[in-house]
């Protein structure tokens, strides 16, 4: 699990994993946000109506370049 949210989120694995936590807490403070921003890189609301259309789970807390990534990836399609 850690390899395959690390795949999404190596930036915060990698920070996490400086900072001294465990695998264990690094796979629990990164889970949610990797399958969010994977949804985000992926396209899966580039084109919603407003923001009434997302869903729930649409949005985690991320840093400035987290969002950074998502809006490059935003801007190339």
């Amino acid at each position: 699990h850690c390899l395959a949210v690390r795949a999404v989120c190596q930036r915060e694995i990698d920070c996490d994993r400086r900072n001294g936590y465990s695998w264990k807490i690094t796979l629990l403070r990164n889970y949610w946000k990797s399958k969010v921003k994977q949804e985000w890189l992926s396209g899966k609301y580039s084109n919603i109506p407003s923001q009434f259309s997302l869903p729930e789970k649409s949005m985690y807390p991320m840093d400035v370049d987290t969002w950074g990534e998502i809006l490059e990836a935003e801007l190339e399609r």
